[in-house]
């Protein structure tokens, strides 16, 4: 069966960026629903912005490549990661130092969602073959078709884990790292959104009844699988830090995959930590999570704060 005149312009677009960005850096693009609530056109946007994030990344720290910076990144850059100036020529110097450094330096993506005018990346950073690396999430800002502006969070993969999970692998079924049709993004978001805002901002271990799915499965390492793990090791968490603030500061969804960017502080005075949350959906119910926490550190290489 041949596809619809909508659904030709989706696979010649996605095949154009091939074209531009190089094959291998174009992320798996879903097939469009017949009841799409994203046009078309925002689609393929989206579709762009996804493998212009990829090829960034895995021409900067694999290949030191500072042409890719010149093509894809504003000369304003700005730049939310601590140990970074601001700016596009930082970028190129810190890749092509990088790579210098770390030859065989692998970013190994996980999954790519995009929403608006951002893009979040999951990834597992191995510097060193042979090492577990480091989990990551950078966040993206468009301006214009270039990147404008980056946050990220970075932290360790541990030997073991309390759940038995990696740090990086899809459990729930289906088990593909690719996000959801779109036309349910807006109703995943919502239920994140008012999950979360229970759970972890008001402290609210009853919205794990509500919101969670009997199965769950969870890949922080510290905590338990399952919906009694959770319970348990958020539980133990507020009660040792009753004053914690957990501030969201950006939601970006695609489909099933739910992201929260936001600022955890356990008590009044410190500096806390710069956390993201990722989140799956299936059939109005949580079902699955990954995240990323990093220190915020005393002092930076930019003004921009990590948020």
């Amino acid at each position: 069966m041949t596809p619809t005149t909508p659904a030709r312009r989706i696979v010649v677009a996605a095949l154009a960026a091939g074209a531009l960005l190089g094959t291998a850096a174009v992320p798996a693009v879903a097939a469009p629903s017949a009841h799409h609530s994203v046009r078309y056109g925002e689609g393929v946007r989206l579709d762009y912005q996804k493998a212009v994030a990829v090829r960034v990344l895995k021409g900067v720290f694999e290949q030191g490549d500072t042409a890719v910076v010149d093509r894809f990144v504003r000369p304003d850059y700005i730049q939310h990661n601590p140990l970074a100036p601001d700016g596009a020529e930082t970028l190129k110097n810190l890749g092509a130092g990088l790579h210098q450094q770390f030859p065989d330096a692998e970013y190994d993506i996980k999954r790519v969602i995009s929403e608006g005018d951002l893009v979040l990346v999951h990834s597992n950073v191995v510097l060193t073959p042979g090492t577990r690396g480091s989990a990551v999430f950078d966040i993206f800002r468009f301006q214009d078709g270039k990147i404008a502006e980056h946050w990220d969070a970075a932290q360790n993969v541990p030997e073991t884990t309390a759940n038995g999970n990696d740090m990086f692998s899809t459990m729930s079924r289906p088990r593909t790292e690719a996000p959801g049709s779109r036309w349910l993004t807006a109703y995943n978001k919502k239920l994140v959104t008012e999950a979360f805002d229970q759970l972890l901002v008001k402290k609210d271990l009853s919205a794990i009844d509500t919101y969670w799915g009997t199965e769950y499965h969870q890949h922080n390492p510290g905590i338990a699988d399952g919906v009694a793990g959770v319970k348990a090791g958020l539980g133990g968490y507020f009660e040792a830090f009753p004053q914690l603030s957990v501030s969201p500061k950006r939601i970006v969804a695609e489909g099933d995959l739910v992201a929260v960017h936001s600022h955890y502080v356990n008590a009044p005075g410190e500096r806390g930590q710069a956390v993201v949350d990722l989140f799956r959906v299936r059939n109005g119910k949580i079902v699955e999570h990954w995240d990323v926490l990093q220190d915020v550190p005393a002092t930076s290489a930019n003004d921009n704060t990590m948020f």
